[in-house]
């Protein structure tokens, strides 16, 4: 498995060092999976529910000007809900389900 920076500066402005965000569940998340740690059922809701709710990035979190990037344990999916399909990036279906609201009619991973 690649391992992959902690996070990378995506603004133009100056920002605070990276060091700051240490505390950031982004970051301890990223240093966990970076160790080859595995996430638990809480983490992987927390990291499905932030990836669908920010509109900066598909399968990153933004954070006081750093992207946090967790490509490498996402998945793609396609899910089917009130007639149309939209797509998501999740680490599971459970994650996935307990981030979305309302009835979901199928749900549908792309490799």
């Amino acid at each position: 498995m690649e391992i992959l920076p902690i996070a990378v500066k995506f603004v133009s402005w100056d920002v605070s060092p990276l060091d700051t965000l240490k505390n950031s569940r982004a970051y301890m998340l990223r240093e966990k999976l970076n160790g080859n740690g595995k996430m638990d059922r809480t983490e992987k809701n927390w990291l499905a529910e932030n990836i669908k709710n920010n509109s900066y990035f598909r399968t990153a979190i933004p954070l006081m000007g750093y992207r946090f990037d967790f490509a490498d344990v996402l998945r793609k999916y396609l899910v089917n809900q009130y007639g149309q399909w939209s797509e998501y990036y999740a680490p599971d279906k459970t994650s996935l389900r307990n981030a979305l609201y309302g009835t979901i009619n199928k749900i549908i991973e792309i490799k």
